[in-house]
């Protein structure tokens, strides 16, 4: 299986230039290759395959005097945007024909230089690690990485990135072997909410930190400052940085708490059934800045992906399953009830229910059935249950491609 390892690189000024030149080139690149392409469509003329691509917008390109300068970066770089140029395509026809499962996904978009986000992709022969731990990128130089663990394969790819706080990040795709943890006698279903995180099946409440809401505060003074700047000043930057930065801080807070909750979870339980929500409807909703403070998505995906790791069972109940209007003792369906209804009482047994403890207990059982009947999109078991192990692959955010509506960014993956 596939994961990516994720690193703070700190590169020296003349390193910084020599990245954002190598940024500029592959975001040209990529619009030069979709401006090829569209021009094509428009004019009836049949689909520009990879390799013409490459050699209109990279080879005969650094040939004149309009784009010389590309050939100032690493080919591989070029080669690589277009290859995001290409996914970006797959996934935007395999969305139209219904073979991509999940939110329609748009055709690609061009890239702009004002994009706080800029990323380059090099294959292992655009970079190689030093004997004194620093990483060589080509035609960048040695790159200082603060190492926060060992690599435990080499990798197969790095991706350099800068964020909006202009802090670089080196991502690594590696190849790991499962780590299968010893067989535990549990196995649980989750219910996520927004009065609580999520309620386990045996009763367990954690709650939601809440780390947005927290520095809601601080970030709102910190716009009234920004405000105050004047367009295009260096202190209307250095305020914009600022802000970027408490960003950051609440993303990583809200990230590696997800990470400590999954890995419990994963540990603790042979198998694991969570219920998905309609995460982009409610993002639309007067709850949209505490579901996303919340990070739903994100915390389910952890979950999947060290299910896959770590041998266990994880399983997706559909997000129609009625959870919240089945009595979990005689299973009858009581119909919906309002959100401002936390118990209700059972009109055919009389059990008195909790909420968020009934929907979890739910999940539970129809997670159990799904199993049993063969229909789990994801079934990591023991390989002495006689099942198979899915396949975790490390995601790819640097594409090029967009979800219609609100882009999601979906985390590194860290065991």
């Amino acid at each position: 299986m596939q994961l990516r390892y994720n690193y703070r690189v700190y590169p020296n000024p003349a390193q910084r230039a020599a990245l954002a030149k190598a940024f500029g080139c592959a975001r040209v690149v990529f619009n030069d290759g979709l401006r090829v392409r569209q021009e094509a469509h428009a004019a009836g003329l049949p689909y520009v395959k990879d390799g013409e691509l490459q050699k209109q917008v990279v080879t005969v390109a650094k040939r004149t005097d309009e784009r010389a300068w590309l050939g100032e970066v690493s080919s591989v770089v070029l080669v690589q945007s277009l290859r995001d140029l290409h996914t970006a395509y797959r996934n935007f026809f395999s969305s139209l024909t219904g073979k991509r499962r999940g939110p329609k996904v748009a055709a690609p978009r061009f890239k702009s230089k004002k994009d706080r986000r800029q990323s380059i992709r090099l294959t292992a022969n655009g970079f190689s690690f030093r004997g004194n731990g620093r990483l060589y990128v080509a035609k960048v130089g040695e790159l200082r990485v603060r190492w926060s663990r060992p690599l435990p394969a080499p990798p197969t790819s790095v991706t350099i990135t800068s964020d909006a706080a202009e802090c670089y990040w080196a991502s690594f795709v590696v190849e790991v072997a499962p780590e299968v943890l010893p067989e535990a006698g549990a196995d649980t279903g989750i219910d996520l909410g927004l009065r609580h995180f999520a309620v386990l099946s045996d009763g367990s409440k954690i709650d939601i930190p809440r780390f947005f809401r927290r520095a809601e505060k601080k970030l709102k003074r910190m716009r009234k400052s920004l405000d105050r700047k004047v367009q295009g000043s260096r202190n209307r930057a250095k305020a914009r940085k600022r802000i970027a930065r408490q960003h950051a801080r609440v993303a990583n807070q809200r990230r590696d708490w997800h990470h400590k909750l999954s890995t419990r979870i994963i540990r603790e339980n042979q198998a694991v059934y969570v219920e998905t929500l309609p995460v982009g409807g409610m993002g639309r909703t007067w709850l949209a800045k505490s579901v996303y403070d919340a990070g739903w998505a994100a915390f389910v995906g952890m979950l999947e992906y060290k299910a896959a790791k770590h041998g266990r069972t994880f399983v997706k109940v559909d997000r129609a399953f009625p959870s919240s209007q089945l009595c979990s003792v005689c299973g009858h369906r009581d119909g919906p009830k309002p959100l401002d209804v936390r118990e209700w009482t059972c009109g055919r047994c009389g059990s008195v229910h909790d909420r968020d403890h009934n929907a979890g207990k739910n999940v539970l059982f129809e997670g159990r059935r799904i199993v049993a009947a063969g229909q789990a999109e994801t079934r990591n078991a023991l390989p002495s249950a006689g099942k198979t192990r899915a396949k975790a692959v490390a995601q790819r955010v640097e594409a090029g491609s967009r979800r219609e509506g609100l882009a999601t960014r979906t985390g590194v993956l860290v065991p």
